[in-house]
């Protein structure tokens, strides 16, 4: 799959079925992810009065919370080629006058005019069909020396709480392609040799890399059914049960939910999550 069709093959997802997923379950995504929100933001600092672009900005979780920090006289452009997730960002942020949602491609989008001081994207830079090209195009958004801070996934070994769901579907499901070093997906920036290549290549200085090991609780704050319905929904384990049979799925779930069972507690089903926070600046 070309960049550009891999980019066309994202808009229709994320206008269709996964933004869809993504909008219904909103508030369960924002509690399971919560703890990554909050690391992100102590790690990026926005700055009180400062202009801040917030990449793949889905339901407008995190624009939320940068539009508290950088306050009224600051800005926040929470830019998604989800036009569902942005319509919910919208209605979300509209108590907040100093925020401002853009739809498009971050490979496209004209961005040179913006003057942000800062780029902060939580998941979401890690789908770009040619991410040179989307990360070239985002530094043109930032002022000399404005400053890039990401989280994206670090390997899905160091991630049990989408490995351990994914591999009791590999007990009756057949197992996922493995997807070529330079495919975009969710653990494509768990390299960080690559992850440097493609940031110098496209004009920032060297990046840094703070590991952030969590606990994600897929239950949401909810019940155990709730775990096991958020473990098989999304992520590597929902692809993995795609367009496979009724017989098929109910055997997967039964399956994630034997091995979700010793993580089950009265504060949650919560597994380790591994992520990366990723700092760089803009080179020139």
């Amino acid at each position: 799959m070309t960049p550009t069709q891999f980019n066309e093959d994202q808009r229709a997802r994320w206008n269709g079925t996964d933004g869809e997923f993504w909008v219904a379950h909103q508030d369960r995504l924002d509690r399971t992810l919560s703890p990554v929100i909050e690391a992100l933001l102590a790690f990026a600092a926005p700055r009180p009065g400062s202009t801040v672009l917030d990449v793949g900005c889905g339901c407008g979780a995190t624009t939320i919370e940068l539009a508290r920090a950088v306050g009224p006289t600051g800005r926040v452009l929470g830019l998604d080629v989800s036009g569902p997730m942005l319509q919910l960002a919208t209605e979300r942020l509209r108590d907040f006058e100093n925020t401002t949602c853009l739809l498009g491609d971050a490979a496209e989008l004209k961005l040179d005019d913006l003057g942000a001081e800062l780029i902060t994207s939580r998941f979401g830079v890690m789908f770009f069909g040619d991410p040179v090209a989307a990360f070239t195009n985002l530094r043109t958004a930032l002022v000399p020396a404005g400053r890039l801070r990401f989280a994206c996934w670090r390997p899905i070994a160091e991630n049990p709480w989408l490995q351990i769901p994914l591999h009791a579907v590999y007990e009756h499901a057949p197992r996922l392609p493995k997807p070529h070093p330079e495919e975009p997906g969710p653990f494509s920036f768990a390299d960080p040799d690559r992850v440097t290549r493609i940031l110098t290549d496209s004009g920032f200085t060297t990046p840094t890399f703070t590991p952030l090991d969590i606990e994600m609780d897929l239950s949401a704050g909810g019940t155990f059914e709730d775990a096991v319905f958020q473990a098989s929904a999304m992520g590597p384990a929902k692809r993995a049960l795609a367009d496979q049979s009724d017989d098929v799925r109910e055997a997967a779930i039964d399956a994630i939910r034997r091995v979700l069972t010793p993580y089950a507690s009265t504060s949650g089903v919560k597994l380790p999550g591994a992520v990366w926070l990723v700092a760089a600046d803009r080179a020139a």
